[in-house]
């Protein structure tokens, strides 16, 4: 789990390295969606497969499944080190291999909560989850700085990490595990895959083209491509729920959603995998565009030092979550789970009380926060999902809580992308235009830079790359006016001190959306039911959901 979450994030840092290596300019006209498929594909997969795997898992064997999503992975994940190509092609080769190594994250992910669920009793099974979802969410923050640290090497070596791993990984698997879960044979339900896989998609890919400039447009969302997608996606979706009312044997136990447990646990879930994207997104922009300029750091060193300086968030994650995971089963899921995105909630709350230059070791300590109630909610949180249903249906029961996860990280680079580029379009450019000509760019010039899509801007301080000296390479205007002027335009603080009122007003957008986010999961959470949510289930005759819960128990709606 750790290396499939990993791998969501370790191309983030490493793009720029990694498009140097391809001789490619991410943005360029025309390249900008290269760049949001490396970071969109292989979450897309994962998020529309996740749950058919699950099922498949729950028919095939859970073990089974798993062990193939190991060979898949690392076999991807070396076809991904030995691109041949550069330019356009080699950005294709990659975002295709990046696409199949997601299918085999996807295998992984589908089937290693339900196998520890399977394996572990009542009374260790929050502990194991815990450690389990720990790795993950460790994984997506350990990803940051493994990915700046392999690139500074090469830029192949972010890819060569998983081929060991994943090896090792494979064969271990075949030799260790076995299947000590319930498979249940039956039948595969195509209409029902065709219409999720392709709605999910088609909203995913929608929100990936929804971020991009058309049409003279800071955004795409008014764009009749993406507005097909999304309403396209959506009636599918709904068509794919009526489906699942109908067959004998659905992938998406639409039923399981009468386990209160179930349903609140998943909802909390999805809001705060929504919550975490964002605040994953917005820090690493907020350090490698803003803060390590501001304190001397040049700007093709500011991927790694932002993955370094957002450790604390890490370190909280993996100081709660197995302690979390370990205490509910002995109290219960609901207290850990609630009482952790409440503090999710005030931390948030605690970011935007701070200034765009902060001092870090207050940062440090909000991050700490946050990543420790993020730790107290996930581990509690997925045992108490997985517990809540019968034993037959927790590998499609984990697919389902996977594909809230992935879904959530993916709507989030939607949602705050949207919100903060909304938040610069209606600010950056005046005060663009005024920096550039009171330093001697020509009028014409400044107006020009000061209207291009802020989330070429975004992008440039994303990558690595001086915002300023890129906007204005293409002109030539560097060259012409005085020196002085020029080194001013380009010094690391400059940028920065520009764009402090336009990105501070965009932080505060986001960071109060995330908070309201987290607040509802809180309530969410806190409507699962009792302490007896955290027991698992025994199937109904039926085999669906459970006809009645014991005594003492408040699972059901």
């Amino acid at each position: 789990m750790g290396m499939a979450a990993l791998d969501a994030s370790i191309v983030i840092i490493a793009m720029p390295a990694i498009f140097r290596g391809i001789h490619l300019d991410p943005l360029a006209p025309g390249n900008i969606s290269y760049l949001l498929w490396m970071i969109m594909g292989y979450l897309l997969v994962t998020a529309v497969l996740v749950v058919a795997l699950g099922r498949l898992g729950d028919m095939f064997g859970r073990v089974r499944t798993y062990n193939l999503g190991f060979t898949i992975f690392s076999g991807a994940s070396l076809a991904l080190s030995l691109d041949p190509l550069t330019g356009s092609a080699g950005a294709l080769w990659l975002i295709c291999w990046r696409l199949v190594q997601a299918v085999g994250g996807a295998m992984l992910m589908a089937n290693s909560a339900a196998i520890l669920t399977d394996a572990f009793p009542t009374e260790q099974r929050g502990m194991a989850l815990g450690v389990n979802q720990i790795a993950a969410l460790a994984g997506q923050f350990l990803g940051l700085i493994a990915g700046g640290l392999l690139a500074a090497f090469d830029w192949r070596a972010v890819f060569w990490v998983n081929v060991p791993i994943g090896v090792i990984g494979t064969i271990w698997s075949y030799r260790s595990l076995r299947e000590v879960g319930t498979s249940r044979p039956g039948r595969i339900d195509w209409p029902g895959n065709l219409a999720f896989t392709a709605g999910a998609a088609a909203i995913l890919i929608g929100i990936t083209y929804g971020i991009q400039p058309h049409a003279g447009h800071t955004m795409g969302w008014t764009s009749p491509l993406v507005i097909a997608l999304l309403f396209g996606g959506i009636a599918l979706l709904g068509v794919f729920c009526l489906i699942e009312t109908k067959v004998a044997e659905p992938m998406f136990e639409l039923g399981l959603f009468r386990i209160r447990s179930f349903a609140a646990g998943n909802a909390a879930a999805l809001l705060t995998a929504i919550a975490r994207g964002g605040l994953q997104f917005m820090l690493i922009i907020w350090l490698q565009g803003v803060w390590l300029p501001l304190h001397g750091y040049a700007y093709a060193d500011t991927p790694l030092w932002a993955g370094i300086y957002m450790l604390p968030l890490t370190a909280g994650f993996m100081l709660a979550g197995p302690l979390s995971g370990h205490l509910s089963d002995r109290y219960g899921a609901r207290p850990f789970a609630t009482g952790g995105l409440v503090i999710v909630a005030l931390s948030f709350l605690g970011l935007l009380a701070l200034p765009v230059d902060f001092d870090y070791p207050v940062f440090a300590a909000l991050l700490l926060l946050n990543g420790m109630g993020q730790g107290l909610f996930s581990a509690p949180n997925t045992s108490s999902v997985m517990s809540s249903v019968p034993p037959g249906r927790r590998g499609v029961a984990s697919g389902m809580r996977a594909t809230f996860q992935n879904s959530g990280m993916s709507l989030s680079i939607g949602i705050f992308f949207s919100l903060m580029i909304a938040g610069l379009a209606a600010r950056l450019p005046q005060a663009l235009a005024a920096g550039l000509h009171g330093q001697g760019v020509p009028a014409a010039v400044a107006t020009q830079v000061s209207q291009l899509p802020p989330v070429a801007t975004l992008f440039a301080a994303f990558l690595g790359y001086n915002p300023i000296g890129h906007l204005l390479a293409p002109s030539g205007v560097l060259h012409s006016i005085p020196a002085a002027h020029a080194q001013l335009l380009t010094s690391t603080a400059y940028f920065p001190r520009l764009v402090a009122g336009p990105f501070h007003h965009g932080l505060i957008v986001v960071f109060t959306a995330a908070a309201v986010m987290a607040a509802i999961a809180a309530i969410a959470s806190l409507l699962r039911g009792g302490r007896g949510d955290s027991r698992a289930q025994t199937p109904s005759a039926a085999g669906a959901v459970p006809a009645e819960a014991p005594a003492g128990r408040e699972d059901r709606t």
